[in-house]
């Protein structure tokens, strides 16, 4: 236990300041802090409102998570971060913190990448990644599937949303159906006492000449704020159980057969699940379901585990240091659009050879 890497992780790509700390594939600490209040109003995430909420809460979310690991910033073997994709401005914040944190402790830093971190996050539930896994990940920015051959260097995308994500459409329909924001949760909740049935919403892309795992949500986001409009158009209640299972059952019904499709030509008997929707009721159970009758093995992180979190970032970073992956550059910067292709962003190898001693001893004696 003692000789695998001590890592701390940070995460602020959007709305939640995430810092864990992660021993191996241990998790020791998952500190959190959410700016999801300050954007409700909004009816959604406002960069720079989500940017200044990271700069007050970073160093309190740190301390916080270092003393409930029980470990002390000297003991840490790495200083991990999400360096895109990301709000631009919010990713800044957080690699800023990271630099400073790893240069003050003469620590290796590491950039990596935010859905790379998703499909990692797993192994602090389930273990080790089978290698090779395939990865569905769903949140309000990403709907995803990626191929992981190694979660550290050779990540492939299968397909991804080419408009709305699944995340973002369930937002807004929420926000039709006055629901409130994020609309996830509540969409959810109110699917529970409705009939997935009830209303045949268009499923997109599922044609035989479209793009085999290609996701789009834009259609079927209109599709239910035009059935909204025309009943309230026409003087009558609007069924909001029954639209929001309805709508619910047409995008889970879509995420998990194009997975599962993915997994059977590839040839590939693992299916992993993450991101914000991943904590999804139904599309946790139709997952299982299908993968059940495909002969596939399906991995789910707790719904925590499933947002945007520090821990995702460290497990990261931990698997980096135990494979000898090359630590991140001084001069590592925030990139909003940085490729699932890239896990990491790795130095040129010399960067950590000239760390200033005094604000190590300053900062941490």
């Amino acid at each position: 236990m003692a000789d695998e890497p001590l890592v701390l992780g940070i995460e602020t790509s959007c709305d939640e300041t995430g810092v864990g700390v992660v021993r191996g594939t241990t998790l020791l600490a998952d500190a959190i802090a959410s700016s999801v209040d300050e954007h409700a109003r909004f009816g959604g995430v406002v960069p720079e409102v989500a940017s200044r909420a990271h700069l007050e809460a970073m160093v309190p979310t740190i301390q916080r998570a270092l003393k409930d690991a029980g470990v002390s910033a000297r003991d840490l073997d790495g200083i991990a971060v999400t360096a895109g994709p990301g709000l631009a401005g919010a990713l800044l914040v957080g690699v800023s913190a990271a630099k400073a944190y790893a240069y003050a402790l003469g620590k290796p830093l590491y950039g990596v990448n935010h859905l790379a971190s998703h499909i990692c996050v797993d192994q602090l539930e389930h273990g080790p990644l089978p290698e090779p896994t395939m990865a569905l990940l769903v949140s309000g920015g990403h709907s995803s599937l990626l191929l992981s051959t190694d979660i550290t260097s050779d990540v492939r995308p299968m397909g991804a949303t080419i408009d709305d994500a699944a995340g973002e459409a369930f937002d807004k329909i929420a926000r039709v159906l006055n629901l409130g924001f994020p609309g996830g949760p509540v969409i959810d909740r109110y699917a529970k006492e409705g009939d997935p049935a009830a209303i045949a919403f268009p499923r997109g892309l599922t044609g035989p000449r479209d793009p085999a795992f290609d996701f789009s949500f834009s259609g079927l986001k209109t599709s239910v704020a035009r059935w909204i409009e025309a009943k309230r158009a026409a003087g009558e209640e609007v069924p909001v159980r029954d639209v929001a299972a309805s709508f619910q059952e047409a995008v889970v019904d879509v995420l998990t057969r194009k997975a599962v499709r993915a997994c059977k030509e590839q040839g590939v008997d693992h299916l992993m699940i993450g991101g914000g929707v991943a904590a999804n009721s139904r599309l946790r159970v139709l997952a299982q379901e299908r993968c059940e009758a495909a002969g596939i093995r399906l991995r789910v992180p707790r719904p925590k585990l499933c947002t945007d979190n520090g821990a995702m970032v460290a497990a990261l970073g931990a698997e980096m240091v135990a494979r000898g992956r090359a630590a991140s550059d001084w001069d590592l910067s925030a990139d909003s659009s940085l490729p699932v292709t890239d896990p990491h962003v790795p130095g040129r190898g010399h960067s950590h050879d000239h760390v200033h001693e005094v604000s190590k001893e300053n900062l941490y004696s």
